[in-house]
């Protein structure tokens, strides 16, 4: 399908943008194409989460990547002038560490992931390894016959993005999950996504449940977005309605979905993995309540609220 032309796709009103503004009461943020690109802050996302918190709105940040912690997240919004708390924070590596902590699990995890995975099982009490550790591992293929041996004491594989992924890795992950009571827990599934300050798209954790599911011939339990486990959690913690939240994110198979099937508001933003033109396209069939360029744009409403509240 040839791209459509520029104007095709419906972009949010100032009335739409006002409405959105004045009935959510918290406003989830996605992070990599939407808050930040890299190294580099959005223009207009410090003011935006400024505006709202000077209105009293709730701010939090759930984020599919798995290869930080949320501590390191909030450390990062806060070097951009975001202050976040570890609390504002949500990732898939902290969804995968809860999960297993409400399953009363008491064995040991294998890691296909980075630090932040690690630092998250291990703060909710979960003995992990593998990740970082086996990074440059690799299977003895000078030996007549090969064997890999596994800890016994495994009881679930956790995959989130692992940037250092190897053949050790995965064969590691394949024999315990042979084990048919071994877990196999997916941070996330994302194909794509954007690490580095250019546009160029990156392969995500879905290469590697990609490859696992391939090779163990079994499904995951998928705990990052557009699962609802994050939000369960975050809806309870924080006393919130769903239909009170709305999701502001680049990505539409897992922001926007997230939104449409938890009864939440949806707001796509262009400066991420979508564009007009995966909008457009016939055969997109998750359609967001709102379109914006950038989230800055929110910021045009600025000069119709109520000027009863100090802007911080």
């Amino acid at each position: 399908m040839s791209k459509p032309e520029s104007g095709s796709v419906k972009k949010a009103t100032e009335q739409e943008k006002l409405q959105a503004f004045q009935h959510y009461e918290a406003f989830i943020f996605d992070l990599d194409g939407t808050i930040w690109k890299g190294s580099s802050l959005v223009p207009g996302a410090k003011e935006f989460v400024e505006l709202l918190r000077a209105y009293q709105k709730k701010v939090f940040f759930v984020t599919n990547n798995a290869t930080k912690s949320r501590a390191a997240n909030a450390a990062k919004l806060a070097a951009m002038g975001i202050p976040a708390s570890q609390a504002d924070v949500y990732t898939s590596s902290f969804a995968a560490a809860a999960y297993l902590k409400t399953t009363s699990f008491s064995k040991k995890a294998y890691v296909i992931g980075e630090e932040g995975l690690v630092e998250e099982l291990t703060a909710a009490g979960v003995s992990c390894f593998g990740g970082p550790e086996h990074r440059g591992k690799d299977v003895d293929w000078s030996q007549p016959d090969p064997h890999l041996e596994v800890d016994p004491e495994v009881g679930a594989v956790v995959v989130g993005l692992d940037r250092y992924i190897n053949y050790y890795k995965l064969q590691y992950a394949t024999t315990c999950l042979a084990n048919s009571s071994c877990m196999f827990v997916a941070c996330n599934t994302d194909a794509r996504g954007h690490f580095s300050n250019s546009d160029q798209e990156w392969a995500g954790a879905g290469t590697m449940v990609a490859a696992l599911i391939g090779s163990s011939e079994r499904e995951p339990m998928l705990l990052g977005k557009p699962a609802s486990f994050i939000l369960d959690h975050l809806c309870a913690t924080h006393q919130l309605a769903r239909d009170k939240c709305i999701v502001i994110g680049d990505r539409l198979d897992t922001d926007i979905l997230w939104g449409t099937q938890n009864g939440m508001g949806t707001c796509c933003v262009l400066t991420g993995v979508t564009s007009e033109a995966h909008l457009a396209a016939e055969d997109n069939k998750v359609v967001p309540k709102l379109v914006l360029d950038s989230v800055g744009d929110f910021m045009t409403i600025k000069g119709q609220l109520p000027s009863s509240c100090t802007i911080m």
